[in-house]
């Protein structure tokens, strides 16, 4: 995409630097709570950068916070996720995963390559003094995955006061379903709320030849499952969001032996409260049909991240930035699926948005998201990095509509 706008000038000088970034968190992925290479990287990073407060382990111990600020002005913030997952990877190019089993399938590397671009372009501007305020630069740890508090790490950073004072806040994610130079923006709902749910359905068991002189719980499994599948299909309006399926059923140790118990576990997605409070009564409605068949289940339902509320005037703010500065970039509108994102939790809190940046290769191969083979075309690294830069030193600059009233928006459409 060429363009003669001044930040995109800025930022294309880069472009080397945002691709050695790239590659170096791509050859070393880490999980979920365990970014402490990742995380020591941007900290050093950052602190190369002149002017930058930097701190560490703020919620969690892996987190990065840079701090740019200089006179009196309002105070934004642009989060990336550094977390990789448990993938695999496939690919065969020279900068692949080093690290057995793990890969950046999901376009973490990227996000937080792209935010260390935006703290570099930025701290140039507030040592110049053409810009007043403050940026925070979040790097957040464990997206991906949640702890054995069924949290992931953008609420420990919230509750940690990582957004203490911030007026606003964006982020960006890979979007390997447009090619570079398109993008993807939602208003309100746009991601799923997750919640994971455990199930046992329990039976006497009894031996495989006798099975009248018991109950058996795989019976029981059937009428069960059309009763699962059923809940979206003819409970939930055809208009609302809404998702349950089913990851794993587990039972029994032998081939003559009816188990006493089936363990059932899934996923519970929607994008408003009323839908996702529907989907958990009418999965206790489902598991209930055991006690009319001699049985009785246990079901615990654990709820994760709320749904990604995207602040449709952060989003005119975003969109705005786009056409500035790239002026043929094609935007398309509509929501970005079933997947979670939590980034939710600061959305719950503060006006913000997440758009997702076209990245696809275009090589042919459908690199999904998730997917031993997902890859990016790194000319997106640079435009990613210059709507980021360029939407926050309008926001610092007093360019944008204020966001006033819009966190009373937030919570009242909360879930």
């Amino acid at each position: 995409m060429s363009n003669t706008h001044p930040i995109v000038d800025q930022v294309n000088c880069l472009f080397t630097k945002l691709i050695e970034w790239r590659r170096t968190f791509h050859q070393f992925p880490e999980l979920s709570f365990q970014e402490f290479r990742t995380s020591k990287f941007v900290a050093e990073t950052l602190r190369k950068i002149d002017g930058m407060k930097v701190d560490t382990g703020r919620g969690v111990e892996t987190s990065v916070i840079g701090i740019l600020t200089s006179g009196d002005g309002p105070t934004f913030a642009i989060r990336a996720d550094i977390d990789a997952i448990p993938i695999q990877e496939e690919n065969t190019n020279s900068y692949c995963s080093k690290n057995d089993g793990v890969m950046h399938a999901c376009g973490h590397d990227a996000h937080t390559a792209i935010l260390l671009g935006v703290a570099t372009i930025l701290s140039d501007l507030f040592k110049k003094g053409e810009v007043t305020g403050t940026v925070k630069f979040i790097f957040q740890p464990a997206e991906e995955c949640t702890d054995e508090n069924g949290l992931s790490g953008s609420p420990y950073m919230v509750k940690a006061g990582a957004y203490d004072n911030v007026e606003a806040a964006i982020a960006l994610h890979m979007c390997p379903w447009l090619p570079v130079g398109e993008a993807q923006i939602s208003d309100g709902y746009s991601m799923a709320s997750v919640d994971v749910f455990e199930a046992k359905i329990y039976g006497t068991g009894g031996h495989g030849a006798y099975p009248e002189l018991g109950t058996d719980p795989t019976w029981m499994l059937g009428p069960v499952l059309q009763a699962l599948h059923g809940i979206v299909a003819r409970r939930v309006s055809a208009l609302d969001a809404a998702v349950i399926s089913i990851g794993q059923i587990h039972a029994g140790t032998a081939s003559n032996i009816i188990p006493t118990e089936v363990l059932i576990e899934g996923t519970i997605r929607s994008y408003s409260a009323e839908i996702r409070n529907l989907l958990e009564l009418e999965l206790k409605k489902a598991f209930s049909i055991t006690e009319h068949l001699g049985g009785g289940y246990f079901l615990n339902v654990q709820r994760g991240e709320p749904a990604l509320y995207n602040s449709p005037l952060v989003n005119e703010w975003i969109t705005e930035t786009m056409l500035e500065i790239y002026p043929n970039i094609q935007i398309t509108k509509g929501p970005f699926g079933m997947g979670g994102e939590d980034f939710a939790y600061v959305t719950e809190q503060i006006p913000g948005s997440m758009f997702f940046l076209g990245c696809s290769p275009q090589d042919g191969v459908q690199r999904d998201l998730h997917t031993p083979i997902f890859d990016i075309d790194e000319s997106c690294l640079p435009i990613g990095t210059a709507i980021l830069a360029q939407t926050a030193i309008k926001f610092l600059k007093g360019e944008l509509r204020s966001p006033i009233n819009q966190k009373v928006e937030v919570q009242s459409h909360g879930s």
